[in-house]
This record gives C-alpha cells, structure tokens and sequence, in this order.
C-alpha cells in the first residue's frame, strides 16, 4: 500500500539528511514525480506515480461519497499525496 511506503520513506528521510536532501532535489528536475518515484524505487519503496495521483483521488473520493451528497465540492489539496509527503518533508 502506497500509503504506508510513503510512511516509511518520511521515516527514513527524518533520519538521514542526505536521503532527505536527495528527496528533495527531485522536486527541481524535468520530469520531478517520475525522477522522484524512480529514486524511490530505487532505494527500495514501491512508489509509482499512478499510486500518487490515485490514492489522492481515492481518499478525496470517499471523503465526498461519506456526506451523503452534502459535501459536494472537493477541498483543494487534499487529493495530492505527492504534495502532502513533500510538505511534511520539509517541516520536519
């Protein structure tokens, strides 16, 4: 589950400054979501970036279905797993 490789990897990155800075530094590339799942895969986490987008849209998906119909609007960011990780990278 991506979820928890992406857990993990926030672990790890807490860690080790220079698999965090690593980390980081895909995010100033061409191609930042695939050079960033390719380091992680790379160094062993099951991370694609299908996996990214879909987990975003799944959560964001079952948030909307669990209000029966009254929250029909989705809340900006809360469908961008690959944001989130990165957000919480930086603050730690």
């Amino acid at each position: 589950m991506i979820e928890l490789e992406l857990e993990r990897l926030l672990f790890a990155a807490k860690q080790d400054e220079k698999l965090k800075s690593r980390l980081l530094a895909t995010r100033d590339s061409e191609e930042p979501v695939e050079d960033f799942c390719a380091l992680c895969r790379s160094l062993g986490y099951s991370v694609t970036a299908g996996e990214l987008f879909t987990v975003g849209m799944t959560a964001g998906d079952a948030m909307l279905r669990s209000v029966n119909g009254g929250g029909v609007n989705a809340i900006d960011g809360w469908d961008d797993a690959y944001e989130q990780f990165f957000s919480q990278l930086i603050w730690t």
